[in-house]
């Protein structure tokens, strides 16, 4: 059994190199373009709503309200989106036989939270200096919040993977699906500002409970009406299941 863990654990690290090669080439300073680039595009938009004068929901920077939402969203968003066709793109190495579906997708997922991580730590290292803001209250609720909602990401892509071989227009029908998403999610306001039939709507929604549970990580008095970490954590596990249960029954069926 160690030895079956130890391989596969070998397998994904090799698929991770790969990937990341595939990604950003050989050079340093290619991994390097991927994380700063989306840092200073979120920055640029930062910029322009400060510029026109408009005023964070919570706290006194809006650079810092928008920072904690959008990038967590971002997160989510980027892996569910790639895993989804991570399968399809790299199917020529499914015919090793140590590679198998679900490594394509846990490498993918390394990765790309791996980036995000450094993506995010660049970004309010910029805000702090930038804005003078302040460093997090609980940096530990902060980590746990952006590893819920990877593991959202996780579960939603491995899922999306799996429709995505059974029903070729699913890439369409999640991109519709998934745009209402960015204003569903609390990136430019805090829930309590809406009135209570509103924000159960919005409770639906597990990406938003990671925006709150980042802010109230973030934020010493920061207090959230609609966090449920339980119901993140379960959406997330269902996802999981679903998707990586999915891939296997469709693995069996296709040989």
């Amino acid at each position: 059994m160690e030895g079956v863990i130890t391989t596969q654990a070998r397998v994904i690290g090799a698929l991770v190199l790969r990937e990341t090669r595939t990604a950003f080439g050989d050079t340093q300073l290619g991994y390097l373009w991927a994380i700063v680039n989306p840092a200073l595009s979120t920055l640029v938009l930062v910029m322009i709503f400060s510029a026109i004068g408009r005023s964070p929901a919570f706290g006194t920077s809006f650079a810092l309200f928008f920072a904690t939402g959008v990038l967590t969203f971002q997160t989510y968003s980027r892996l569910s989106g790639s895993l989804m066709t991570a399968i399809n793109s790299s199917r020529g190495l499914l015919s090793y036989p140590l590679v198998h579906e679900a490594d394509l997708l846990i490498s993918k997922y390394i990765l790309i939270t791996l980036t995000y991580l450094m993506i995010i730590i660049v970004f309010f290292t910029l805000i702090i200096w930038w804005d003078n803001a302040a460093l997090p209250v609980r940096p530990e609720e902060c980590a746990s919040a952006f590893l819920a909602v990877s593991l959202l990401g996780l579960g939603a892509g491995a899922t999306n993977a799996v429709l995505l071989r059974l029903w070729p227009t699913w890439k369409q029908i999640d991109g519709i699906i998934s745009r209402p998403l960015f204003f569903l999610s609390g990136i430019f306001y805090v829930p309590s500002d809406f009135p209570s039939h509103i924000v159960k709507i919005l409770a639906w929604n597990p990406i938003l409970h990671g925006v709150e549970w980042f802010r109230e990580g973030y934020y010493g008095n920061y207090d959230s009406v609609v966090l449920s970490k339980p119901y993140l954590l379960t959406c997330a596990i269902i996802l999981l299941l679903v998707g990586f249960y999915g891939e296997r029954l469709y693995r069996k069926k296709s040989h």
